[in-house]
């Protein structure tokens, strides 16, 4: 009889996407607190000292990638702030209230408005949750595939076990006892001898 062989356990596949997208969701989730906290920074900074002064629209956003671009000058030093929210019928040249920080000149919110860009607060508080929610999912999608592969295994194992002893069991246990019988049926036999 031939020696019982057992194929070894299929283990399922996690496909390297859940991996992924853990990972990208994680990343997602870190950038936008961080853009979101530097927003609330620069509020912060402009709300306890702000100055005013008069901007000018030198560029509008035309939907292609391009932001709006703002130039006004501070201690006589020229900057330019890009993506404000400006105004329906904005054109370039009108002049806007512009608001900074007293000790950055570069934290520049238009006047009156609480964040500098308002859509990046928005779109922080949307996606933190959406990507920390995500990757809790991812998380719990591979830890359940180890579980199982985990479970697999054991069976494998406890199948090979099964299967050997069955194997051995079938050809009279030849593997354990080197095709000799065991030594009390040999002490007992001696024993009948002598009587």
């Amino acid at each position: 009889m031939r020696p019982a062989t057992v194929p070894p356990p299929r283990t399922p596949r996690l496909g390297r996407g859940w991996y992924l997208a853990a990972v990208l969701s994680a990343v997602l989730a870190v950038g936008m607190c961080l853009l979101g906290w530097r927003q609330a920074d620069q509020a912060d900074r402009i709300e306890a000292h702000p100055v005013r002064v008069e901007g000018v629209v030198t560029q509008l956003p035309s939907g292609g990638g391009s932001y709006s671009a703002v130039s006004y000058r501070v201690g006589g030093q020229a900057h330019t702030a890009a993506a404000l929210p400006l105004a329906d019928g904005t054109k370039v040249g009108d002049t806007i209230c512009l608001e900074h920080a007293a000790d950055d000149a570069g934290a520049v919110r238009i006047c009156g408005d609480t964040y500098p860009q308002p859509v990046g607060v928005g779109l922080a508080r949307f996606s933190v949750p959406v990507a920390v929610v995500l990757f809790l999912v991812c998380v719990w999608r591979i830890r359940q595939h180890r579980r199982a592969v985990a479970v697999r295994i054991r069976q494998g194992r406890l199948a090979t076990t099964v299967a050997l002893a069955t194997g051995a069991l079938a050809d009279g246990m030849p593997a354990i006892t080197d095709g000799k019988r065991s030594r009390r049926k040999r002490r007992a036999g001696g024993r009948r001898a002598l009587h």
